[in-house]
């Protein structure tokens, strides 16, 4: 069957011209007003520190002051200036499976949106059929020399529409394309938080090297003072209760250093599960937390509205809220449904593609619901609230995210200064445990002071490399609460 391609193409745009003469009834989509403050309370920080050796000389920090970038980077880790954390980091993209499974819902709702905009299009249909018939010659009612064998073949196509007189196809299309960038949003901010976990475990495995470090080095400077004890306790200079302290000090010393290994095996392991391996087969070399903290570029409190993207999927779902309850009221206007059947039907192929033998119809119909008794009515009022509770979601996400940045810049700018702080305890008690050594050698102290000196001591030094963990998991919460790098330029057109 040969269609005429002018008839085709009229028939096309009277098609598209009735389609797009409907109106969508609905309110249309406005971004909702958020509480966003003029400037952040807590400035960025400008100065880094690098964490220095377990046991500085003299108790010392090296002070860094890096170029302060415009705007944070997508690959934010990098200015850690970490090879085995950037290593790690560009697996938790390939490999975590909660990413691959938010990968899969990203994709499914860009199919959704396909599904739903075929609507707006007619269904067409075509089937053939051929039969060979033979009637009884003693039925009722049989005249004579009437056919008994006979052929029946048919070609027939069917065309069915439902104009979008009122909207509620695109608006369904619309709160699917909303949702789409929803769940594109959501793949963001699942990437971002999985890497600043990813980032803080790693930090955190590091600093327990750092301790371990210590403590291993503690242990064998006790083991001296254990030395020095047995030989005054040997020349009658120290007591034997002297040398049960120097004992004891150094078995909880060495019970602290074996208990570092518990921690440090569970950071490993969530750092394989992040990473997409299983932990057994995985495993990190000590290697002691050396950090930079980079100065990170807060912006002005206004951009963070475009570059968090748990606020842009909660925007987004307003959005597709807002096309819901179009649809709701495009429930109480009137249906129209055109359909049309045409091709042929011959007993005989000489006779099939004929004039004569061509059949059609060509039907419409309206339909319009009288009572449902408040179920239209209640579906929107319930389409409306959800409307309204997406908007608190959204305005509520805004207001986590602000005190997410005040929190951390807080953070970081409070553990600068007491790094700087404690760096000053340890030197001070570094010094008093090199006098209270020598007084003690000379018989001018007991051991017990010693003792007292030596504890406090490695509890400073164990609280500088804390502050150190801390402060690098507040600069990876900043960059998280920051972004990331990600932008509202990043979602997909619908």
């Amino acid at each position: 069957m040969r269609v005429c391609p002018r008839f085709a193409s009229n028939t096309a745009a009277t098609l598209s011209l009735l389609a797009l003469a409907g109106c969508m009834v609905g309110p249309n989509y406005k971004r909702p007003s958020a509480p966003v403050p003029p400037a952040y309370k807590v400035p960025a920080t400008t100065a880094t520190v690098v964490m220095p050796p377990p046991n500085p000389p003299n108790g010392t920090w090296k002070q860094a002051t890096p170029g302060t970038p415009q705007q944070i980077q997508p690959y934010w880790w990098k200015l850690y200036d970490d090879a085995e954390l950037n290593t790690l980091e560009a697996n938790v993209a390939v490999a975590n499976q909660t990413l691959q499974a938010a990968y899969q819902a990203y994709v499914r709702s860009g199919q959704q949106i396909k599904l739903d905009r075929s609507g707006l299009f007619p269904t067409l249909g075509l089937g053939a059929a051929g039969t060979r018939n033979h009637l009884s010659g003693n039925r009722p009612f049989r005249f004579p020399n009437q056919v008994t064998t006979y052929s029946d073949m048919t070609l027939e196509g069917q065309a069915s529409w439902n104009p979008d007189l009122w909207g509620s196809i695109r608006r369904q299309v619309q709160s699917s394309a909303a949702l789409s960038q929803a769940s594109s949003a959501d793949l963001a901010y699942a990437t971002l938080s999985l890497q600043a976990e990813l980032a803080v475990d790693y930090f955190q495995l590091r600093a327990l090297d750092s301790q371990q470090q210590l403590l291993d080095d503690t242990v064998t400077a006790y083991q001296k003072y254990v030395h020095l004890t047995t030989l005054r306790f040997t020349h009658g200079l120290s007591s034997q209760a002297d040398l049960a302290l120097a004992q004891t000090l150094l078995d909880q010393t060495i019970a602290q250093d074996t208990d570092i290994g518990v921690a440090r095996s569970q950071y490993e392991d969530a750092i394989a599960t992040l990473i997409g391996v299983p932990a057994s087969s995985f495993s990190l070399h000590a290697q002691p937390l050396k950090l930079v903290i980079p100065p990170i570029p807060a912006g002005l409190p206004s951009d963070l509205l475009e570059r968090r993207p748990d606020i842009a999927a909660a925007e987004r779902r307003i959005d597709s809220a807002n096309a819901q309850i179009g649809i709701a009221q495009a429930a109480f206007y009137p249906n129209l449904n055109l359909n049309a059947d045409g091709g042929f039907e011959s007993a005989a192929i000489g006779t099939f593609i004929q004039g004569p033998s061509s059949l059609w119809s060509l039907g419409a119909s309206a339909s319009e619901l009288i009572f449902d008794a408040g179920r239209r009515r209640a579906v929107k009022a319930e389409t409306i609230a959800s409307y309204n509770q997406s908007t608190a979601n959204y305005r509520e996400s805004v207001l986590q995210a602000f005190q997410e940045v005040e929190d951390n810049l807080a953070a970081v700018r409070i553990l600068e200064r007491e790094a700087r702080q404690q760096a000053n305890a340890v030197s001070d008690a570094q010094q008093s445990l090199d006098l209270s050594t020598h007084l003690y050698t000379t018989g001018l102290a007991d051991y017990l002071q010693v003792i007292t000196v030596q504890t406090t001591l490695l509890a400073d030094q164990r609280t500088t490399i804390n502050i150190a963990a801390r402060q690098a998991t507040a600069s990876v919460q900043l960059f998280e609460a920051l972004g990331g790098g990600w932008s509202t330029a990043k979602l997909p057109k619908p």
